[in-house]
């Protein structure tokens, strides 16, 4: 048996997020994120055929979604599912320590 350490290793130096796939199957798959003040650029929106159930471990994350005025903003220990095909960005993160995601993907 392996115990995974979610909020170890953590990268001091991200030029860009850090996405890692720590389990996948034909209908999930659980990635972990790691971002340090960074947010996707402005006219980018992800549109997923999956859902996606997130849970910020660490830092802090604002998520616009596409048609709502007021971003939504998460800290340690909140959770957000947001629906297949719902388009979405990262308005911004921390830049004062790692913001550290568990993201779930599922059909």
């Amino acid at each position: 048996m392996q115990i995974a350490d979610l909020l170890a290793d953590v990268p001091t130096n991200l030029p860009e997020e850090l996405f890692e796939t720590l389990l996948q199957t034909d209908a999930l798959r659980i990635e972990r994120i790691i971002s340090h003040a960074h947010a996707s650029e402005p006219d980018f929106w992800y549109d997923q055929d999956e859902h996606e159930w997130v849970l910020l471990l660490a830092g802090a994350a604002r998520l616009q979604l596409e048609g709502e005025t007021a971003q939504v903003e998460l800290r340690a220990g909140q959770a957000i599912l947001i629906p297949a095909h719902q388009r979405h960005r990262v308005a911004w993160t921390t830049p004062d320590e790692p913001t550290i995601w568990l993201a779930i993907f599922y059909r």
